[in-house]
Parts: C-alpha cells; structure tokens; sequence
C-alpha cells in the first residue's frame, strides 16, 4: 500500500518525467559537447540543450522517442541561434588555451566547416546517428547527408594536415 503511494502508476505523467530525467542524465552532456562542437559556442549549447528540454516537459506525453526528440529540437534551437546571429558574429571557437581542451584543433577545424557539413560529422561520429536520422533532424535528406560527411571529411583532413605543419 506505500508503494503505491509513492510512485502513483495511475498517473502517466510521473512516468513521463522520470523518463525524460533519465534522457537527460544520460543524454545532456554528450549532447552539450556535440552543440559546442557544432555551434563553437558553450553558451549556445548549454541554451539550446536547457531549452530542448524545457519543450520536452512541457510537451510531456506527445513525445514517444524523448532521446530522439531532444537531440533534434536542441540541434535545431542551436542552428537557429547561429543562424540569427550569423551577420553579427563570426563562427569561432571559445577555448582559451590548447591544454584546456585536449581536441582544440579539431574543434577549430569543425570551425571552419559550413554548418551543413559541421553538422552531419558531429552527429554522425559524435553522436553515433545514422543518415537517415540526421535528415531528419537537419531537415535534408539522407543523400545530402552523405554528401555533406564526404566533404565534410575531405575539408577537415586538408584543415587538419594543414594544422600539423
């Protein structure tokens, strides 16, 4: 009888938090390294994943992948934020010193990428999603996405060559 009244299995939407509080102690971290990475910005991802998640709460039940839904609409936050700011800020990487970050040359060659591109390598290798799931979160299609990490790979190898010498 105590059970049941800590944990009321009548009301869905208990559930539904604590499957999103799961998402989020799993997800938030590596997806807040993957928007840096995209954005080159720690205050776009740490928005974009904070906001994702206050949209899944407030969609709650709606939602039947959580996972999926938080990755795409935080991607979509953060590329919309860039694009908002794009005539005002230049890209740029926000690390102060190499030792502080041990990928800093990757992370500045993602840099230089076109956001297309910078996308499907971060949510392909970072991420681990496959093309068709990446069309869907950026809105393309799946051969655009193979497109995009072909040149995208070509780009950062000349990038990181060009940074070894």
């Amino acid at each position: 009888m105590v059970e049941a009244l800590s944990r009321p299995e009548s009301s869905a939407g208990f559930f539904e938090t604590e499957r999103l509080d799961r998402v989020y102690r799993e997800e938030a971290p590596r997806m807040w390294r993957a928007l840096t990475a995209f954005s080159g910005s720690r205050d776009i991802a740490q928005d974009a994943v904070a906001e994702a998640f206050a949209q899944a709460i407030r969609r709650g039940e709606a939602i039947r992948a959580p996972e999926r839904w938080v990755w795409r609409a935080a991607y979509r936050i953060a590329a919309g934020e860039l694009h908002r700011r794009r005539p005002l800020v230049p890209l740029t990487l926000e690390v102060s010193t190499p030792a502080e970050e041990p990928a800093w040359e990757l992370r500045s060659a993602l840099a230089e990428l076109p956001a297309q591109q910078r996308a499907a390598l971060v949510l392909h290798y970072y991420a681990g999603y496959p093309a068709s799931d990446i069309a869907r979160i950026t809105g393309s299609t799946a051969a655009g996405v193979w497109m995009s990490l072909s040149r995208g790979r070509q780009r950062l190898r000349r990038l990181l060559e060009v940074a070894d010498d």
